[in-house]
C-alpha cells in the first residue's frame, strides 16, 4: 500500500502539533517539508497555479526573495509565476534535493534544499532555496522564501 504525500502530510501535521509548546521532532519536521515541497512540485509540474500558490501564507508578511528583488505577499507572488502558467509559458519540472529541515519553534521550521528545474534530460536551473514553513489556519505554509 502506497501512502500519498497527502496523507504524510496529515500524519505529520498531527505529530508535530506540540502540547508542551516544543519544537516538533526533526524527523516529523523533515517529513513536513517533504510532503510540503512535493505536492509544490506536483501542482507546479501539472500546472496548476492556484494549488501550487496554495502553499503560500496569504498575507502580507509572506515575502519571496530572489536575485531580482523581494515580493511581499501572495498575490505579488502570483504574479511573478503567472507568465511560466499561460498558454505558451515556459515552465519547466520542479523537483528538489537535498532537503534539511530545522525545527523554530512547535510552529516553524526552517528548511533548505536545492531546486532543479528540468526540461527533457537538460538541466535548465538548480539553485539552493531556504523557506521558513509556518502553522497557518491549521496548515504548513511558505513564509518566506529565498530562492537563488
Amino acid at each position: 500500500m502506497r501512502i500519498t504525500s497527502l496523507a504524510l502530510l496529515a500524519l505529520a501535521l498531527g505529530a508535530c502539533a506540540s502540547t508542551s509548546g516544543s519544537a516538533p521532532d526533526p524527523t516529523l519536521a523533515r517529513t513536513v517539508a517533504l510532503a510540503l515541497l512535493d505536492r509544490g512540485a506536483r501542482s507546479w509540474n501539472r500546472g496548476d497555479l492556484d494549488a501550487f500558490m496554495a502553499d503560500y501564507v496569504d498575507g502580507p508578511r509572506t515575502s519571496f526573495v530572489t536575485n531580482q528583488g523581494v515580493m511581499h505577499g501572495r498575490a505579488e507572488i502570483r504574479q511573478r509565476y503567472a507568465p511560466r502558467f499561460a498558454p505558451g509559458g515556459v515552465r519547466d519540472s520542479l523537483s528538489f534535493e537535498g532537503v534539511e529541515a530545522d525545527p523554530m519553534g512547535p510552529e516553524v521550521v526552517h528548511v533548505i534544499a536545492w531546486y532543479r528545474l528540468m526540461r527533457g534530460d537538460s538541466l535548465i536551473a538548480r539553485g539552493p532555496t531556504s523557506l521558513v514553513l509556518v502553522r497557518d489556519l491549521g496548515e504548513w505554509r511558505i513564509l518566506k522564501d529565498h530562492s537563488s
